[in-house]
């Protein structure tokens, strides 16, 4: 097997991702204002502590409850994320990256200043989605990134987009081809149809048998019942809802769940 760049920068081969997802920001429809900002940061710190010493790999902060989505985020909202990484640097104990919800541009920008490994974004397609008309623009991105120098920031490519289908049909082993041909992704990330929902084992294969090079992630609904699975395909895995308390996608991180998943998934690597 080749060694790819998860092992030097997460240290350990088929890591695991966990997410921290971040409540309402201001700015957000469902923010909070008596709680505040620091209402969002209490949660975090929580959420926070239950994945590190659960034992996850790595952590990605995800502005997760900033719906409805918007696919061009306002500043307000990269700042108030910033603040939250801020309140928890001296904590943080492993790698971390960062996915600011849809905007590829913004989630760099967060990175770079923060100091995260990796984003995860919806970098390339046109989709027909819940949040209307989603575009793209890769070159433009990738430009960006080198102009703000964070050319060490590994980007994840999500190559099935949740809520979302390309605008013309295709197959999605065509898909990760031309995705790895055209844009040179560090990882590239197979999803479900929501976050919680089940990544398709046969999907996920496919993809990987297709590009083989590349680093393909399990982006949603990995658990303890299908990890064997698919972490029998996958080089890694994004995980989120199985984390919570009941598997439930709107609740804190529960640390036992968190601690029974990774016993699991080190039983297998």
């Amino acid at each position: 097997m080749a060694t790819f760049w998860t092992e030097e920068i997460l240290g350990v081969k088929k890591p695991i991702i966990a997410m921290c997802h971040l409540n309402p920001l201001p700015g957000d429809p469902y923010y909070d204002p008596k709680e505040g900002m620091k209402g969002v940061i209490d949660w975090a710190r929580k959420d926070f502590h239950a994945l590190q010493n659960g034992g996850v790999d790595a952590v990605m902060f995800s502005n997760e409850f900033s719906m409805p989505y918007l696919t061009k985020v306002e500043t307000v909202t990269v700042a108030a994320m910033a603040r939250v990484i801020g309140e928890l640097m001296s904590e943080i104990r492993i790698p971390f990256g960062v996915n600011v919800l849809w905007d590829p541009a913004r989630s760099l920008d967060l990175a770079v200043s923060t100091g995260a490994k990796f984003v995860r974004e919806i970098f390339s397609g046109v989709y027909a989605s819940d949040f209307g008309l989603w575009n793209t623009n890769t070159g433009e991105v990738i430009r960006h990134q080198r102009a703000i120098s964070a050319t060490n920031v590994k980007l994840l490519f999500n190559i099935v987009p949740e809520a979302a289908v390309y605008l013309q049909e295709r197959d999605i082993v065509a898909i990760a081809k031309s995705t790895v041909f055209n844009h040179r992704p560090d990882a590239l990330c197979v999803s479900g149809l929501t976050a919680g929902a089940e990544t398709d084992a046969s999907t996920l294969k496919r993809v990987k048998e297709a590009v083989p090079e590349t680093i393909v992630f399990a982006n949603t609904g990995m658990k303890v019942s299908n990890v064997k699975e698919q972490l029998g395909i996958a080089d890694g895995a994004v995980v989120g809802t199985t984390f919570k308390i009941d598997g439930k996608f709107e609740n804190h991180v529960d640390q036992s769940r968190v601690k029974e998943f990774m016993d699991k998934v080190k039983s297998l690597r």
